[in-house]
């Protein structure tokens, strides 16, 4: 602690690493501790914000001071009993007074309707997850929190006792340098912007995953490894991912098309391949978006509609890319404008409308609304089998690109990274970067995490000094 003042370097720029910085400031501030608080970030100032600039930050609770009775219950249910219990109990805790602290700072909160389909409650800051890296940065800012941009983190350092002394990192003008730091917070992401961890941990095609926004491509797992590297336990589902339907040709971030269960889905063949209807698009998306990278002929396929589909209230809402679909008046013309055989689609368009028995009368896009195809369909359709025969049809192409990585470095519920003999003194990590999902993403619940546990974060580095 030279001059004694505590130096505090937090790694990444996104909701986790803001918080950080923001809760450290207060903390030091309240307790009299002279601290020095350094946000380093991979990207060139205007780019800054990682995942969390480019996402609609949903987070999982029924009002900005209220989670629902069944939240904790539901994080485990989600990972098949994997997911830690105490780490979701402690985020239950938090949330609505980190929520309320966001609010304090200038992120104002409403309840959207998530797509289409009902599903979990769910909040959102209006302007979604641009919002919190505006209102944080300017907040930070004002606090004396300093910013390096440009400046890319490389190594930890520790002293003669194993303890964070400083941080390596290669600097706007491409010299390395070394950040002396009293502790260090780890909030720069998953792996999902690095090739070979993709190839390692996903097998063949992982290299090629499509990244669902430019934010994405700065989590590149140097976080990780430098966590490892000074004895940090790996910790999460490392064959686990957050992956999403999108459309190829857009150039949005995040251009999900989440109306394929009211349709059929078909591969390059022309031929379905899964049940469309299994479940609400939440429940049904990674699977499917995983499929379609690793399993289907040309790591693409394409979701069929008619013109039904613009007879549903707010059906834009479930679609953020700008591209419109490829539209035909006929099955035969719209196969010539997407290159799949015309015999096997007009099959498979047939078929389906013969299995589709139910009243259509039924149809409910909001819910699962048990208009089921005849058992001899295969793959079966469990709701919302509705025949495509009204002109024109349409057509949307969709491949899987991935928003985030589950496998990371071992945390406690006080954000201390966990090596084999207990924390880490003077490291602390938030966010992406911690190995706490299992299986299948919880819905809604990434940004929540990254925000309640950078703050915890923040205010435990102060309280360690």
């Amino acid at each position: 602690m030279p001059n004694g003042t505590f130096s505090i370097v937090i790694v990444g720029h996104g909701a986790a690493g803001l918080t950080a910085a923001l809760a450290a400031a207060e903390e030091a501030r309240g307790a009299g501790v002279a601290a020095d608080i350094m946000v380093v970030e991979r990207a060139a100032e205007g780019a800054h914000g990682g995942n969390t600039r480019f996402t609609p930050c949903y987070m999982r609770l029924e009002a900005p001071d209220r989670l629902s009775a069944d939240f904790v219950e539901d994080m485990i249910a989600v990972s098949g009993g994997r997911n830690d219990r105490g780490y979701f109990e402690r985020l239950a805790a938090e949330a609505p007074a980190t929520m309320g602290w966001l609010q304090s700072h200038g992120v104002p909160f409403h309840n959207p309707v998530y797509y289409l389909s009902v599903g979990p409650p769910r909040i959102q800051p209006i302007g979604g997850g641009e919002t919190i890296v505006r209102e944080l940065t300017r907040a930070a800012n004002a606090a004396g929190v300093r910013f390096r941009y440009s400046c890319k983190a490389e190594r930890l350092q520790r002293d003669a006792r194993g303890a964070i002394a400083g941080l390596g990192v290669t600097n706007a003008e491409g010299a390395g340098e070394t950040l002396p730091a009293d502790a260090v917070v780890l909030a720069c992401g998953g792996f999902q912007g690095d090739a070979d961890m993709l190839h390692q941990h996903f097998g063949s095609g992982g290299e090629s995953l499509r990244l669902i926004s430019p934010g994405t491509a700065l989590n590149t797992g140097a976080g990780i490894r430098m966590a490892l590297d000074v004895g940090a336990s790996p910790a999460g589902d490392w064959n686990g991912m957050h992956i999403e339907p999108i459309d190829p040709r857009s150039a949005n971030p995040a251009p999900v098309v989440l109306v394929y269960p009211y349709g059929i889905v078909v591969d390059r063949t022309g031929k379905r391949f899964f049940d469309e209807g299994a479940g609400l698009v939440h429940e049904t998306w990674e699977a499917f978006a995983r499929d379609i990278h690793f399993e289907r002929p040309g790591r693409e396929v394409y979701a069929i509609l008619d013109s039904r589909l613009r007879d549903i209230t707010n059906f834009e809402r479930a679609i953020r890319s700008e591209v419109p679909p490829f539209e035909a008046a006929t099955l035969a013309e719209l196969v010539a404008l997407i290159g799949v055989p015309a015999r096997a689609l007009e099959a498979t368009v047939a078929g389906y409308n013969a299995a589709c028995i139910g009243n259509p009368a039924r149809f409910d896009a909001t819910d699962k609304d048990g208009l089921i195809a005849a058992s001899a369909l295969a793959p079966p359709k469990s709701n919302w089998a509705r025949a495509l025969d009204k002109p024109p049809y349409l057509a949307y192409p969709l491949i899987g690109a991935i928003a985030y990585t589950f496998g990371g470095v071992a945390t406690d519920t006080d954000a201390r990274v966990l090596g084999a003999d207990g924390a880490i003194a003077g490291l602390y990590a938030a966010g992406e970067i911690t190995g706490h999902f299992h299986g299948t993403a919880p819905n809604a619940v990434a940004v929540l995490r990254a925000a309640v546990f950078g703050r915890i974060a923040g205010r435990n580095v102060v309280r360690g000094a």
